[in-house]
């Protein structure tokens, strides 16, 4: 039996949403690399999406935790996540640092469903995970900031309406510390696109609507600003933080299905005379599989715990997505091994979802910086880099 679920009616109300989109759906949106726009109305007609805005801004007030339920039942349904859940994290950065007047004009709108934040611009090609070596720039000109520079693997700029963007707006070897002289901006997709944003789709080995972004003189409104100049490191934490929980939740709807995945093919599976499920070669490693998803999950839900009574939860939310990245990864392993030749014929499943679990040891950060970051600031070990 697996632990006790937290929200037990929203994992049954999103399950049974999802079983309405199956796994030919979501083959076929696969094979043609196509956004499950069905599938993202769904959510957002339902309430999904506005989980975590508060009631005064027409979503359902509800915490992270909430959030972990609704993204962990659809990867356990055999879905993906990947294509709505920035709106979720994303309002980390907004809730907790925007003004009364940003949240005012955007969150109702995104509560209805009739404005899509889904992209959150951080990645560069020549940072990677450094974020303090940025060098997307904004100037201030007037009432507006210019923006020069560019973007890589930002996800679903091409189905949002609004993105949170960081940006450098003092040098970063004119700023105290290294994160500091860092500004966040929601750019307003729908004017910047063609008056100074550019957009570049690049294929993946996944589904995932990714691309590069290059900004050419690009005007944001100064009022668009979240938070104070130069603190941007700071608002982003908050959404990084709950991204990582997020998806570590997302990671552990992974590992079940590929788990329950395991088990049922076992159980049916005769060679010899017997059900595979029979051979303690076979049943181990999906057992191990089980017992890790199941230690991961606790980290995941400390992790969410944490950040919704406000505290400290950067370690945790590393923590968290570290362990259940890496059960993700080996159920998806075993459930390949144990389906053996059929885990690779696309009518299982089994290997999109091998493709698509495998993104999470790299991103949204790697496990090694992750390794870092704890050895860091938990041990008290030197900084490697």
């Amino acid at each position: 039996m697996a632990l006790e679920q937290s929200f037990p009616d929203i994992r049954a109300a999103v399950a049974k949403l999802c079983a309405g989109f199956g796994g030919d759906y979501w083959r076929r949106l696969d094979g043609n690399r196509q956004y499950p726009t069905e599938f993202v109305r769904a959510l957002t007609g339902a309430g999904y999406l506005s989980i975590l805005i508060p009631e005064a801004y027409g979503g359902s007030g509800l915490p992270l935790g909430a959030a972990c339920a609704v993204l962990e039942e659809i990867h356990r349904s055999g879905g993906n996540g990947g294509a709505c859940h920035a709106q979720m994290y994303v309002m980390g950065t907004l809730l907790r640092h925007g003004s009364e007047q940003q949240k005012r004009r955007y969150l109702p709108a995104i509560a209805e469903g009739s404005l899509r934040l889904q992209a959150f611009g951080v990645t560069e090609p020549g940072s990677g995970t450094d974020t303090s070596r940025i060098r997307t720039t904004a100037v201030r000109d007037g009432d507006d900031y210019v923006v020069n520079g560019q973007k890589v693997f930002i996800s679903r700029t091409e189905h949002s309406d609004l993105m949170v963007l960081l940006v450098r707006t003092s040098p970063r070897d004119e700023s105290g510390k290294h994160t500091d002289g860092m500004s966040v901006l929601l750019v307003d997709l729908r004017d910047a696109i063609g008056n100074g944003l550019s957009i570049k789709p690049i294929d993946t080995m996944m589904n995932h609507a990714t691309t590069e972004l290059f900004f050419d003189e690009l005007r944001v409104p100064v009022a668009n600003l979240i938070g104070a100049e130069g603190q941007g490191f700071r608002c982003i934490l908050d959404g990084m933080n709950a991204e990582r929980i997020l998806i570590a939740a997302e990671c552990i709807g992974d590992a079940r299905w590929f788990t329950a995945k395991s088990a049922g093919y076992a159980r049916e599976r005769e060679v010899f005379g017997r059900p595979i499920g029979q051979n303690q070669g076979v049943q181990f490693p999906i057992a191990r599989a089980h017992i890790q998803t199941e230690a991961a999950a606790l980290m995941v839900q400390e992790a969410a715990n944490l950040y919704d009574a406000g505290r400290p939860a950067g370690a945790q939310a590393n923590m968290a997505k570290l362990l259940a990245s890496e059960a993700a990864w080996a159920a998806a392993d075993t459930c390949v091994q144990t389906h053996g030749g059929y885990g690779f014929a696309a009518e299982y499943d089994v290997e999109r979802k091998f493709r698509e679990t495998r993104l999470y040891q790299v991103a949204p950060v790697s496990t090694n910086l992750i390794l870092s970051f704890i050895a860091n600031q938990e041990l008290d070990l030197p900084r490697s880099f």
